[in-house]
């Protein structure tokens, strides 16, 4: 059996602010058998923020960035088994999905919301 908690928190602009109510991530847990597909949505009311980024924290490990949404566009860091689809602005919703699960899959999730202030 394999067991996933979910957390979430945001990162801020503001120095000493926090927004970490703002941002919600769910389900809080679950439990699938090696070989499934695990599905964790993240979505925040922050006017402006436009960027969701996804961590796995595993025990006895480093914590490993999975990779992150821009607005709609999905980026997986190479070699990671994951999709993240959806929609990174206010009121959206964000899909990390975990293929193949593993026991190493096995860990907490977590998402941040960000603002992406770069121009192109």
């Amino acid at each position: 059996m394999i067991v996933i908690f979910c957390l979430m928190t945001s990162v801020s602009a503001t120095l000493g602010a926090s927004l970490s109510d703002q941002v919600h991530q769910t389900p809080a847990e679950m439990f699938h058998k090696p070989g499934g597909a695990a599905f964790i949505n993240c979505s925040h009311s922050i006017e402006s923020y436009n960027r969701i980024l996804w961590y796995k924290h595993s025990n006895n490990k480093q914590m490993e960035f999975l990779g992150y949404m821009n607005i709609m566009i999905g980026t997986p860091e190479p070699g990671v088994n994951v999709k993240i689809n959806g929609n990174a602005n206010k009121d959206k919703i964000c899909t990390l999905t975990v293929e193949d699960l593993t026991v190493d899959s096995s860990a907490i999730y977590f998402c941040a919301a960000r603002y992406h202030s770069a121009s192109y």
